[in-house]
């Protein structure tokens, strides 16, 4: 401390008439004291950087207590002679920087600038800014002498840290059922490579190696926690070339489903977190590095022990709780993410030639369905209407007695019914591919193959009548909210989507509006025109069972429907999507709510609307998603066809299909591909082959 009455502490103008003490004269030599500048070279008072390896200016990872960081902060606090340079430090307080009158930014009011004498305030002022910040990085980076234990600590927790997030990528699974102990406790031989690679480069290529490694490990994980959550939704891995394009689709999901603040709020939080885990991951990659080449001769050692562990446990299959100790995760991720990318590719020009050859390609308009001609014909997909909503012990008792009752009312209103199952080419989701799969008579399990189909002049099931020149051709869409291009392959002449059907309600979620209101609006649109001179072929798109299947619509009296403002309180005291999304058993719940309310809509307009000419064929598009359906669920939805006219349904007899809208356990399964060719040949259609 300075001595008492010093008037550089004190504040107070000094006495220019007092001597200083003759016991006591100014130290020249000690530039900490006088305010005179740092001997040359001394980086302490200079502020220059350190020499290269100086582990105590470079913030290198040295635990607290290593011998070349106690001699390298030694050598920090010494001058050029080996005296005291005037560092702070906890040992020597009476050179602390608050005891130092001549540093301007440390110093009372009034006293110079650091810097040589005769140098005026204005002239040190332009350089006072930029000592003082490495004069602050200094102090910073000398915390570790300061707080020993507190260094030691953390030194020890981040380098674990690091080690546990690069191991943990290097063995991460692709399944959220795989994400088990026994998963984390391999050896991957992965790790042992790269820590050889590390070992034998020189400083500057380890670094960008290290890094390089570290993003890439940061991008697996991101691929690793896609599968996931695809799997989860979808019953896929997530596809590196195709399915980007998907994301956007899923945050629209979450926007119409929670709300846009949230679905924003997820979409920046989920980029940060993406940005954090890139730039953490690098940290640790390159920490670990700079940690093994501080005692290479240790590091090669335990590098080489490693690896005829990993050796001898992948000879002898020594196995954890059935999972092989040595691993090759990473290695079996990136052959599996090639050989998708190489089959994405190969089969975009494969698909394109299936697309051009079709069987009814050059049929007639004269020879399509004759069998059907006057009939009014109703394709309806109910959304994610799958085989577990009739076979699920959870929720199969009340969608089996609402088929039930279904199948009784609509024999008491004359017309009959036969099932069967379709294996859906989609599952959990994307249900568009399902719907053309349908109608297209081609396998559309992708995004790639849709784009293909809907460019394509391949004959839709749906196109057929309008090719005919027979029917009118109309589409209900309540879940298209913005321009639909599909319209022309359907050959649909007039569609109506979420905002043309005159609905007022409310949403609920992600359904634009209840399946009983889109029925309603097509009978009172189209089905139940009166000025019509021809039979009508409609398809019809029903998304009250679309998840999350909270809040779910009931149904109301048909003439009270109006523009749907009846939905109003039903929506308000209906479950909240937040609640049923997070709970397995609540949404399995609700989801077979939701299927029986879909149902309920749809036979009850038939009773209600149906002539003697209306057929109508239903099915489902897709499975639910895995956390509702199970996770060895089938691919497979039921179908129907109800009509009046038995001679409609006699033309299917040799399906050997179950009678009724509910399909027995072991009735006939087809691929849902198959159906647009095998209907069209029960109606009497001839197959004319084209092939592009």
């Amino acid at each position: 401390m300075a001595p008492p009455g010093d008037p550089a502490k004190a504040g107070e103008p000094a006495k220019a008439e007092e001597p200083a003490k003759a016991e006591e004269p100014a130290k020249a030599e000690e530039p900490a004291q006088t305010g005179e500048p740092a001997p040359p070279g001394d980086p302490a008072q200079t502020g220059e950087p350190a020499p290269p390896g100086d582990p105590a200016q470079t913030g290198e990872p040295a635990p607290p207590g290593d011998p070349a960081q106690a001699e390298a902060s030694a050598a920090a606090s010494e001058g050029p002679s080996g005296a005291p340079s005037g560092v702070a430090s906890e040992d020597r307080p009476e050179v602390a920087s608050e005891d130092r009158p001549g540093v301007a930014s440390e110093g009372p009011p009034g006293v110079a600038s650091e810097g040589p004498p005769g140098v005026t305030a204005d002239d040190a002022s332009s350089e006072s800014a930029p000592r003082g910040l490495r004069a602050r990085l200094a102090h910073w980076r000398a915390w570790r002498t300061r707080h020993p234990r507190a260094a030691q600590v953390l030194w020890w927790t981040v380098t674990v840290l690091s080690l546990v997030l690069v191991l943990g990528a290097l063995v991460l699974p692709n399944r959220l059922v795989a994400l088990q102990v026994n998963r984390f406790t391999r050896l991957p031989g992965e790790a042992i490579l790269g820590a050889a690679l590390l070992l034998a480069l020189p400083r500057r290529p380890r670094v960008v190696v290290a890094a390089t490694g570290g993003v890439f490990l940061g991008a697996l994980t991101v691929l690793n926690l896609l599968d996931m959550g695809f799997v989860e939704y979808l019953g896929r891995d997530f596809d590196l070339v195709l399915d980007w394009g998907l994301l956007d689709d899923a945050q629209s999901y979450v926007a119409d489903s929670m709300g846009r603040a949230t679905a924003v709020g997820a979409a920046v939080g989920l980029v940060l977190l993406i940005v954090l885990l890139f730039a953490g991951m690098a940290m640790a990659t390159v920490r670990i590095s700079n940690l093994m080449v501080r005692n290479t001769r240790v590091a090669t050692r335990a590098t080489l022990v490693a690896a005829t562990v990993w050796v001898t446990c992948s000879v002898v299959g020594l196995q954890n709780a059935g999972v092989p100790v040595a691993s090759y995760r990473t290695a079996n991720a990136l052959a599996n993410e090639a050989r998708q990318v190489r089959d994405t590719l190969r089969d975009e020009a494969a698909f394109g030639k299936v697309a051009r050859s079709d069987t009814f390609g050059a049929t007639p308009a004269a020879q399509l369905v004759p069998d059907l001609r006057g009939k009014d014909v109703i394709f309806t997909f109910i959304e994610s209407y799958g085989r577990s909503a009739i076979e699920d012990p959870g929720m199969a008792p009340g969608v089996d007695e609402t088929l039930e009752t279904s199948t009784a009312a609509l024999t008491k209103a004359g017309f009959s019914a036969k099932s069967g199952w379709l294996t859906s080419a989609t599952y959990g989701g994307s249900s568009w591919l399902g719907h053309s799969t349908t109608l297209s008579g081609l396998w559309v399990d992708n995004q790639q193959r849709y784009r293909t189909v809907m460019a394509s002049d391949h004959l839709s099931l749906t196109k057929a009548f309008q090719k005919t020149g027979a029917w009118d051709t109309v589409g209900i869409m309540p879940g298209v909210q913005k321009g639909w291009p599909e319209q022309k392959f359907y050959g649909l002449d007039k569609v109506y989507n979420a905002f043309q059907m005159g609905y007022q309600g409310p949403k609920f979620s992600w359904s634009t509006m209840p399946d009983q209101y889109a029925l309603e609006a097509f009978q009172r649109l189209e089905h139940g025109r009166t000025d019509r001179d021809k039979p009508l072929m409609s398809e019809i798109i029903l998304t009250s069972s679309h998840q999350p299947w909270a809040p779910i619509p009931k149904m109301v009296g048909w003439d009270e429907l109006g523009d749907g403002s009846v939905f109003e309180d039903i929506e308000a005291d209906g479950e909240k999507a937040s609640d049923v999304i997070a709970d397995s058993d609540k949404s399995k719940k609700e989801y077979g709510k939701s299927i029986q309310y879909s149902v309920t809509a749809l036979t009850q307009w038939l009773e209600r609307y149906g002539t003697d000419d209306t057929v109508l064929v239903f099915l489902g598009d897709h499975q639910p998603i895995s956390r509702v359906s199970g996770n060895n669920a089938s691919r497979d939805v039921p179908i129907s066809i109800v009509a009046k006219d038995p001679k409609v349904l006699d033309k299917i007899a040799a399906w050997n299909w179950t009678d009724g809208l509910k399909p027995a356990h072991d009735a006939p399964v087809w691929k849902m591909s198959s159906f647009r060719d095998r209907f069209l040949k029960a109606y009497g259609s001839t197959p004319h082959p084209s092939t592009g």
